[in-house]
């Protein structure tokens, strides 16, 4: 890709996440997520209604008349971006692919901490650690991150989510709101994913596509793993066969909902052709 083609989807993608961040995401992302905990503002003169244990007795007694301390939120968060960049990312059968929506999400969660003068940093993963953007703030860094999801070429087509889990627990020691956007496909990160949500405010954003869910009836037709780059014959006119598939998948899901749940992690799925701004905004006002 071209550094004018790059720039255009880069504009593309801030025009369109940019709005959606500034009027309807950024007042729900404040209210979900709250800072770390409260810290002293002033002090004023008591007004009745205050609350007699925030009386300042010091202040108090210098001046002979009650003043009570104000605390405000400190409202300073961390983003973390867990970003699955392997194949499977790659697919799509309407108009965009399951990356095109990631990275849409990505930078609509990016803008909308901006907003809120919060950090943002991003791990791009395949079954390696592939990118890591250390947390800062600001418009240009969101849009660094942004053509790094667009244009980044993985060395792996492979995923493994526990691997990056462990590497973000070793590189985030402060709490931190964490999205993992992924289709999730993969399984195995149970253990690791309980050691991160128990820090973290985390959160499994779940992409895919329809044509995932179920195996078409199409004969007999050569398949391409985008993980692995393995071509096979696949019979798809077998009933068994096109049952394995799509009990295959479906406890690919149910393992994804039931582990963030059981780990106490939050959980949004959306389809590449579904709104997920209405998957998000949910998810928010549900918190």
């Amino acid at each position: 890709m071209d550094t004018k083609e790059l720039l255009k989807k880069v504009r593309k993608i801030e025009i369109k996440t940019r709005r959606l961040s500034d009027h309807i995401f950024s007042g729900e992302y404040q209210t979900s997520f709250k800072g770390r905990g409260m810290t002293f503002s002033e002090v004023r003169q008591y007004q009745f209604g205050d609350d007699v244990r925030a009386i300042d007795w010091n202040v108090t007694a210098k001046y002979n008349e009650p003043y009570v301390k104000v605390f405000e939120e400190e409202r300073e968060l961390t983003m973390m971006l867990l970003v699955d960049c392997s194949g499977s990312q790659s697919f799509g059968s309407k108009n965009q692919l399951k990356s095109e929506i990631i990275t849409e999400i990505a930078a609509t969660l990016a803008f909308s901490a901006t907003q809120n003068n919060d950090k943002i940093g991003l791990i791009l993963f395949s079954d390696q650690i592939e990118l890591f953007i250390p947390p800062k703030k600001g418009k240009h860094h969101v849009l660094r991150i942004i053509r790094d999801l667009i244009e980044f070429e993985p060395k792996s087509k492979k995923t493994d989510l526990a691997m990056a889990l462990k590497y973000l627990s070793s590189i985030q020691k402060k709490k931190a709101i964490v999205f993992v956007i992924s289709d999730f496909m993969t399984s195995d990160y149970e253990q690791t994913l309980k050691i991160a949500s128990k820090r973290h405010d985390l959160t499994g954003v779940r992409v895919y596509d329809a044509r995932e869910e179920k195996m078409p009836n199409v004969g007999i037709v050569p398949m391409v793993d985008s993980e692995t780059g393995e071509t096979i014959l696949v019979d798809t006119t077998s009933a068994q066969t096109r049952m394995e598939y799509e009990k295959y998948y479906v406890e690919q899901v149910k393992y994804f909902s039931e582990t963030f749940s059981r780990s106490g992690a939050g959980v949004i799925t959306t389809r590449v052709d579904e709104s997920y701004v209405k998957k998000m905004l949910n998810y928010f006002k549900s918190r």
